[in-house]
């Protein structure tokens, strides 16, 4: 069987920054997938922080009957992550404890993915969490569970930080997914609360972005002027690192305040492998997504990938525009969107840069 992975659709997002209800996007994907018997999507399918859950399908069906279509027949995966975690609850309602590595449902019509499964016709949709054994020997999930071992200061590690902090975490080296979700669930509903209290959707995307990505914006584009810019550098190489130093001795985690593109990557990896290990994920590949950064690319230590003995990870990127992490050039950046990748029989993934050529005005939301 050939499967495809997908991650970070975002489909809704009120900006959006979601490519596939671009026509010229989808149409790069939809001949990729001749041939593939199953389309795994790695969560944030939806973006449920900046449109309601029914905005956000409707803006999502279209999409993912094209998907459905291509297939012919096949089946699509859905794998929640963090911006749609709420679409994993019907599953984890009736699961029995504690979680597996992979639990499985067809949506019921009143599910909340009842109506995208009644758009695909004679393609099946499944709902998987928190992730799918893509084959016998390699794991998919969307990856959120890093942000529990995370150094990087999100928003969402810093609540994390906090739950971890006022609930009993676990004293074994070896975790369950119930371990995770013990603290990661309640931030994750927590932000949902406040996004649907909150007035207008521009102040909904507000709540529902990422404040490292807004500092990572102030500090790496000149749209203010090159002294600007500089002066952003400087407030934060002097202020950043105290703050953290003082959330750090509170016992909320083990923040860095290094935010260079090869920092977040290696953090990020350092945090899966860490998962990966408590979870005792016995793969010979993890597939993931949740960082919009692609790889391994050409330009990566390929050890930062693979630890001793442990699987080897690939990240299938995004299908969202977020200019703040990308260059000039397209498809020199790893952050740019538009990564497939494709899992035959046997062998590792091969990701497909379906974008790579695709200039910045084509990308750009209209």
């Amino acid at each position: 069987m050939r499967s495809a992975i997908l991650s970070d659709l975002h489909l809704g997002s009120f900006s959006r920054i979601d490519l596939l209800r671009n026509r010229r996007v989808l149409e790069r994907l939809l001949p990729a997938l001749e041939g593939v018997d199953q389309l795994v999507i790695l969560g944030d399918v939806l973006e449920l922080r900046e449109s309601s859950r029914g905005d956000a399908v409707q803006a999502a069906a279209p999409v993912l009957a094209e998907l459905g279509d291509a297939l012919g027949g096949g089946r699509v995966v859905l794998v929640p992550g963090n911006h749609d975690h709420r679409l994993a609850a019907p599953l984890l309602r009736g699961a029995p404890r504690p979680l597996a590595l992979e639990q499985q449902m067809t949506p019921a019509p009143s599910d909340p993915l009842g109506p995208l499964a009644a758009r695909l016709g004679s393609t099946e949709l499944v709902l998987a969490y928190p992730g799918v054994w893509v084959r016998p020997d390699v794991y998919a999930t969307h990856g959120h569970y890093m942000d529990y071992h995370a150094s990087v200061p999100t928003f969402e590690c810093l609540a994390v930080g906090v739950a971890k902090r006022l609930s009993e975490a676990p004293s074994a080296t070896r975790f369950t997914p119930d371990d995770y979700e013990a603290a990661l669930a309640p931030v994750y509903a927590t932000i949902d609360r406040l996004v649907a209290r909150s007035a207008g959707a521009a102040r909904r995307q507000a709540l529902g972005s990422s404040p490292t990505l807004r500092l990572w914006e102030k500090l790496t584009t000149g749209e203010n002027g090159e002294g600007k810019r500089r002066a952003a550098q400087v407030v934060a190489a002097a202020v950043v690192p105290g703050a953290l130093a003082a959330i750090n001795r509170a016992g909320l985690g083990s923040f860095s305040p290094d935010l260079s593109g090869a920092e977040l990557r290696r953090a990020a990896l350092r945090a899966t492998h860490a998962f990966i290990e408590r979870l005792g994920i016995d793969a010979e590949h993890v597939v993931f997504g949740h960082t919009h950064r692609a790889g391994p690319t050409s330009g990566d230590d390929g050890d930062e990938w693979r630890a001793d003995g442990g699987p080897a990870l690939t990240n299938c990127g995004s299908w969202t525009y977020q200019p703040a992490f990308l260059t000039p050039n397209p498809g020199e950046s790893p952050w740019w969107p538009g990564t497939l990748a494709l899992l035959d029989d046997s062998g590792p993934p091969r990701l497909e840069r379906l974008l790579a050529d695709v200039p910045h005005d084509e990308l750009r939301p209209a």
